[in-house]
């Protein structure tokens, strides 16, 4: 069992396994939905299935968002740098406006896209034996509105840059 400061405060929801049923799995699915739709700063996700599947899903949401700025950084530079080059500006472009496309569709309006993995060292310090059941996955909320602005405006004027040196190459 987890124990430590975070368990104690009361904007925490703990979804534990329990297996009443034989529907449980759906059933900590909805108590994951309720608690993201709650809006808790700490979630701590028992049943290991569902803590994977959610840390799997803000990983990949975090992979988009990254790839996103990345590749916008770097197309803008190659096209300011290698402005007869757009077989390299152009398709790094394009991953940034893929990348941003999936995020904003995927996970734009997904609670999930709001909270990260806790990573506290002291909980990999819990973790005995390589035959104990595997510790729960906690989730912190925070603000991902900075994030988004971030990521969608580079994209914007990294294929707006392109775009205008794409024209002015093939004039």
């Amino acid at each position: 069992m987890l124990s430590y400061e975070i368990i104690n405060q009361e904007d925490t929801a703990i979804i534990r396994e329990v297996y009443d049923n034989d529907n449980s799995q759906e059933m900590f699915e909805q108590e994951l939905d309720n608690a993201l739709e709650a809006g808790y700063k700490y979630i701590i996700i028992e049943p290991t299935q569902l803590a994977d599947e959610t840390v799997r899903w803000i990983t990949v949401g975090n992979f988009l968002s990254k790839t996103a700025i990345i590749s916008s950084a770097l197309s803008t530079g190659t096209a300011y740098f290698w402005r007869s080059k757009p077989f390299v500006y152009g398709p790094l472009c394009m991953v940034s406006f893929v990348c941003t496309g999936l995020y904003m569709i995927s996970w734009q309006f997904d609670p999930c896209c709001k909270y990260q993995v806790h990573k506290d060292p002291r909980l990999k310090s819990l973790q005995k034996e390589d035959n104990t059941p595997p510790l729960p996955i906690v989730i912190e909320r925070g603000s991902d509105t900075k994030r988004k602005i971030i990521h969608t405006s580079v994209t914007v004027m990294s294929t707006a840059y392109c775009i205008w040196k794409l024209y002015e190459y093939c004039k």
